[in-house]
């Protein structure tokens, strides 16, 4: 989908107005093998869904959708992939731009899936507990490296939510800022699975606060949502990811798909 943006820029002396492509990513988290969603990053309010990842991701192809999200959550826990056969078999079936995430600790896990063919590697507690890693990654893999900002309360929780430190999000963006990431997956935990809707505000002005395009995660409930994402101008939003709503039905797929 593409938004235009208000900003206008003078270039040999003719004015002309920036097209920014806005990218719906639905979402496949997988838990022991199934799709699944969580409440607020909480394990133990957890729904699994009867679809396997494969068929649910050829539902998002059927329906004309490019990029897909995807977190390893059992990888994510324990700091290594571990449903990286069915994600291979997702890139090997279905011609799809997926993001991964969820394990992934070091850049022999991030050269297995630039091998792979995955369009963005997910980097998330790695990318704060060992920055020299993730300034590594993003100089051997070009625009490859995204970093997930799982936030609550304003401040960094790690290891799938289960670890909260006392770095906010600006100051660890900042020191990122010139590493070279693609973007930033940005996550308001309190927002997640709640279908409440997204922390826009506080979104838009964390990410109008560095350079590295952002992509919304957490809260989507409704086409509304999307649109006010759509709508929003001047801002540094790339993307929105939109999961338990899709699952749950609040969001028809059809519809979705339309916003693209």
């Amino acid at each position: 989908s593409r938004k235009k943006s208000k900003k206008w820029f003078n270039n040999s002396r003719k004015f002309f107005e920036v097209e920014v492509v806005m990218i719906i990513f639905p979402a496949i988290d997988i838990k022991d093998g199934k799709c699944v969603r969580l409440i607020k990053g909480d394990f133990n309010q957890m729904t699994s869904y009867e679809k396997t990842p494969l068929d649910q991701a050829k539902i998002y192809y059927e329906n004309g959708f490019k990029n897909i999200h995807i977190v390893d959550l059992d990888g994510a826990l324990e700091g290594r992939s571990l449903n990286s056969k069915i994600v291979k078999e997702i890139l090997k079936n279905l011609n799809l731009k997926i993001q991964i995430g969820g394990g992934i600790r070091k850049i022999d896990d991030i050269n297995n899936w630039v091998k792979n063919g995955v369009d963005k590697v997910i980097m998330g507690t790695a990318a704060f507990e060992n920055i020299d890693l993730l300034k590594s990654a993003c100089e051997k893999f070009k625009n490859k490296i995204a970093v997930s900002l799982d936030v609550k309360n304003g401040f960094i929780s790690l290891s799938g939510w289960k670890k909260q430190t006392n770095v906010s999000a600006l100051d660890f963006l900042k020191k990122i800022e010139n590493f070279g990431v693609s973007r930033i997956i940005y996550t308001d935990i309190n927002k997640d699975g709640t279908k409440k809707g997204p922390n826009i505000k506080d979104t838009v002005e964390l990410s109008n606060r560095v350079k590295i395009p952002f992509v919304i995660s957490g809260g989507v409930s409704s086409i509304e949502d999307i649109e006010k994402i759509k709508s929003l101008n001047n801002s540094n939003i790339e993307g929105v990811i939109v999961g338990k709503s899709i699952y749950d039905g609040d969001i028809k797929i059809s519809e979705l798909a339309k916003q693209i």
